[in-house]
């Protein structure tokens, strides 16, 4: 059975290196990959199984981040936040079909557009442009992506995130994270395993694609 390890940190606002995280998700991913070892080849984030989350909680953020590999938490400034760890595999353990869990994932809800550029506008690369969904599709992009996660919906909300970013960097489709939450009915744990521990959709190195579960 697959591990994984949940680390809470809430986060020190005093702190500049705090401030400046929160201004820009890029730089905030960086300070994330510092809790994880240097030698994990071209694709750190992927090998790791990093995933984070951004979530106010009593109008204070928090730093949610799952990692495959135990953090080195000596990685953080010191006075970042306060931290807490959590081993996941009980919870791993615990996904049973039919059980019914609350879930929350913040996700970049986008899909690829072959669109002809209009005038002007720059040619489109050889896959097609990634574009964002409004509201509707992005729910129904999200009762697909449950269902092929194992997840049965019962109940979804919908709520935007904040993304930031450089002013001098323009917008593109990784500037849009809706948050989802609700309940669910497990399907396929064996699907759902690998979407707790890949990852659902793009961005996840703008802090998109982390699921959490609790029980319902």
């Amino acid at each position: 059975m697959p591990t994984a390890t949940l680390t809470r940190i809430l986060l020190n606002l005093a702190h500049p290196t705090v401030r400046r995280d929160l201004a820009d998700y890029t730089v905030l991913h960086r300070t994330v990959m510092q809790l994880l070892p240097d030698n994990l080849g071209p694709h750190p984030r992927r090998k790791a199984g990093a995933l984070f989350r951004l979530e106010p909680v009593n109008h204070q953020p928090v730093l949610l981040v799952q990692t495959r590999i135990p953090p080195d938490l000596t990685g953080l400034p010191d006075d970042y936040g306060t931290t807490a760890t959590r081993d996941l595999t009980p919870t791993l353990h615990a996904l049973t079909p039919g059980r019914r869990v609350r879930y929350r994932i913040t996700a970049n809800a986008s899909t690829r557009s072959r669109r002809a550029p209009g005038p002007g506008e720059k040619p489109l690369p050889k896959h097609g442009r990634v574009v964002a969904l409004d509201d509707a599709a992005a729910l129904a992009w999200w009762q697909r992506r449950a269902t092929q996660a194992g997840l049965h919906l019962t109940e979804i909300t919908l709520e935007h995130r904040p993304f930031r970013r450089p002013r001098t960097e323009k917008p593109g489709p990784f500037h849009r994270l809706l948050q989802f939450d609700g309940t669910a009915l497990i399907t396929d744990p064996d699907s759902l395993t690998d979407a707790l521990l890949t990852g659902i959709g793009r961005a996840k190195s703008y802090g998109a694609g982390l699921l959490s579960l609790a029980p319902a």
